[in-house]
Order: C-alpha cells, then structure tokens, then sequence
C-alpha cells in the first residue's frame, strides 16, 4: 500500500462533452467523467481501485513511463493515488481475528472494561505507522 502518480491520457468527446480517460501504463485501467472535474475525479479512483487490485493479488505493479505525446485537444495529466486512503474510504469491513493472550491480562481487561477491537486496531495502526 502506497502512494503512486501515473500520467492519463484525457480525451475530449466533441459530441457529448465529456472525456474518456486511460492508462497507458496500466492494462485496462480507463474511466470517464461528464465534464473536466468528473473526469478528474473518476480518474483517481479508476487508478486507486486498479493498484488496490494490484496489490491484493500481488501482481506486478509497471512504474509509470514518461507522459506520452498525444494531438490536441487531448491532453495529459498526472494522477496521484494513494492505496492506503482509498482502502480507509472503501473498504472498512469488519474480520474476525482469533488471538490468543494471557488468561491474566483477559481478566484485568475484562474487569477494566477494554475494548478488544478497538485496542488491536489502534496498536496496529501504530505499528504499521497508519494515521
């Protein structure tokens, strides 16, 4: 989970007025928007939602290449995306972890009113240095 920036080719649609918009780095990774904020938008998430799928599958993620030339009135512009945030928007479904600590600590925990999930979920945050 990181932080990419990759350039998207924006094509402008002369009879609609909206842009399609590609990858050419990424196979497949395209989108469109009505207009130029739109399009902007559903760039980024097209481009979050493939590394995301990248990186469960552990596939190879290609470094992006230079910006490549395109005619007017296509353009290019570079996309950010950060994996970390978009799975924080996306994807906050809850798993059932099986642990095991001491009957002791349960027990001081217990009587003290902790909340397990919420304690494992802030030390992993910690560890894994995620705000």
């Amino acid at each position: 989970m990181a932080q990419y920036v990759y350039p998207a080719v924006f094509h402008p649609d002369k009879k609609d007025g909206g842009y399609f918009v590609d990858f050419p780095d990424l196979p497949g990774c395209m989108t469109e928007g009505s207009d130029i904020a739109e399009a902007l938008f559903m760039a980024q998430d097209a481009l979050e939602m493939w590394l995301v799928g990248a990186e469960d599958h552990k596939d190879p993620i290609p470094a992006p290449t230079a910006a490549p030339q395109v005619e007017p009135p296509e353009f290019v512009n570079l996309i950010m995306a950060d994996t970390t945030a978009w799975r924080k928007r996306n994807d906050s479904r809850a798993v059932k972890k099986t642990l095991s600590i001491p009957n002791w600590l349960n027990t001081m925990a217990e009587d003290a009113g902790v909340n397990f999930s919420q304690i494992l979920q802030d030390a992993l945050k910690d560890r894994l240095h995620i705000s």
